[in-house]
């Protein structure tokens, strides 16, 4: 077996901007692996919130490289490398290349059933206000907007953007920005301008804080929530779950997780990092029983790839054939 591994930078369609800063493009690694004939892709992204860089992950599949040398090994990877982006890229390269080999699309292989199309929130970055509420107006009344909030100005921004998008639901996301004093403040009127969801409030190290919140708005879990192994620690905080491959280490972890959290009663949301529809491919499998949908990574690339999905007015949809993970080259 074959395989390299590369950055690639994607310009994004405008700046990303969240509680934790901006950026302007998308740093991803894409991994290829190739055998009898055949090539497997996959798309990830190193995220330094978790003490992850483009070149501390190609270091990692760097030295892995020597020790994966046959597609029978795939399942050997959560001893070879730590859940993150460099084993998500492999995972789903391995998963895309497994697929092709068999002429079995991944869905199957997995025993899932993927949608033929889906909702998918569209986000909205953190900004000024104005600058947020022409953003959401842009957005044409989607039916799901994830807002983006730091702790400024909170309810005037949802209200703003709430009043030129009235019949839209929102999730709102707070990347560890929050305190629980100013949760416990906001929570109320979120809750009456169709605010379904409220995101990562705290730092994950504060979630013990939530032990005993009760707010009328939903939590759900993101940077707190990785593998299936985290779950049992985010019970009575947390009432959902952020599902991310470049977390969960892939595809493969991903559906444990999935169905862990399903079992545990979590509400499933599944999402993405900034990134292109080679990334967002696995992670729609897991879309047809999940709550709520974030996979808008393509439409903030200001040129996805080739054969990339359809989202038109937040419905996202396969083309006629994608990039990925369909049985054939």
């Amino acid at each position: 077996m074959q395989w390299r591994a590369y950055h690639e930078s994607l310009p994004l369609a405008r700046e990303f901007r969240i509680s934790r800063g901006a950026k302007t493009h998308a740093d991803v690694i894409v991994v290829e692996v190739s055998q009898h004939g055949a090539t497997g892709r996959g798309e990830a992204v190193p995220y330094a919130r978790y003490g992850e860089s483009i070149d501390q992950a190609l270091a990692q599949l760097q030295r892995v490289a020597p020790r994966l040398t046959d597609i029978s090994m795939h399942s050997d990877l959560p001893q070879l490398l730590e859940a993150g982006a460099a084993r998500n890229a492999l995972d789903c390269a391995l998963w895309d290349l497994t697929a092709k080999l068999r002429h079995t699309p991944v869905s199957e292989l997995i025993g899932f059933t993927p949608p033929r199309h889906c909702l998918t929130a569209q986000t909205v970055s953190v900004g000024p206000l104005e600058q947020m509420r022409e953003e959401a107006l842009s957005l044409g009344q989607a039916q799901l907007i994830k807002v983006k909030l730091d702790p400024e100005s909170v309810v005037d921004k949802i209200r703003a953007i709430h009043q030129v998008c009235p019949t839209s639901q929102f999730i709102v996301d707070a990347n560890e920005g929050w305190t629980l004093k100013l949760l416990e403040q906001v929570a109320p009127q979120l809750s009456s301008m169709n605010v379904a969801l409220i995101e990562q409030p705290l730092p994950a190290h504060d979630d013990e804080l939530l032990a005993h919140y009760r707010g009328p708005v939903p939590l759900c879990a993101d940077e707190s929530c990785h593998t299936a192994a985290t779950l049992p620690s985010l019970k009575n905080k947390y009432q959902a779950v952020n599902i991310k491959l470049d977390k969960t280490g892939g595809l493969t972890e991903a559906v444990a997780l999935y169905q862990a959290a399903k079992a545990q009663n979590f509400s499933v949301m599944v999402g993405c990092m900034v990134a292109s529809s080679l990334a967002m491919a696995p992670a729609f499998l897991l879309c047809q029983g999940a709550d709520f949908v974030d996979l808008d990574g393509p439409i903030l690339i200001k040129q996805d790839r080739p054969n990339g999905f359809i989202i038109e007015n937040g419905i996202m949809r396969n083309p006629a054939q994608l990039l990925w993970g369909m049985g054939s080259d």
